[in-house]
């Protein structure tokens, strides 16, 4: 938790809430479709791994988002991270 008493919202927790719930989408066809290993999605859904820039470039065009937001969101994450583990 941070400062305000919210923990830092990975943008796995992102993905999976607001995008492949609400469409209906598994992992497996989110990578399919990406053209990317289910597990390196899964890595990122299950919030054991980061965005990397392609990464956020291919969920961008898939989700009609942009990279910026999935990076956004990852950069966020890490220094909110990073000030909880300091204290």
């Amino acid at each position: 938790m941070n400062r305000n008493g919210m923990h830092p919202v990975h943008p796995g927790e992102i993905l999976s809430d607001e995008f492949l719930k609400p469409l209906g989408m598994t992992v497996e066809a989110l990578a399919r479709s990406l053209n990317e290993p289910e597990a390196d999605v899964s890595v990122v859904v299950n919030q054991k791994g980061g965005v990397s820039f392609g990464l956020a470039q291919k969920l961008s065009f898939q989700l009609n988002t942009t990279p910026e937001f999935w990076l956004s969101l990852q950069s966020t994450y890490d220094l909110r991270s990073a000030q909880f583990e300091r204290g």
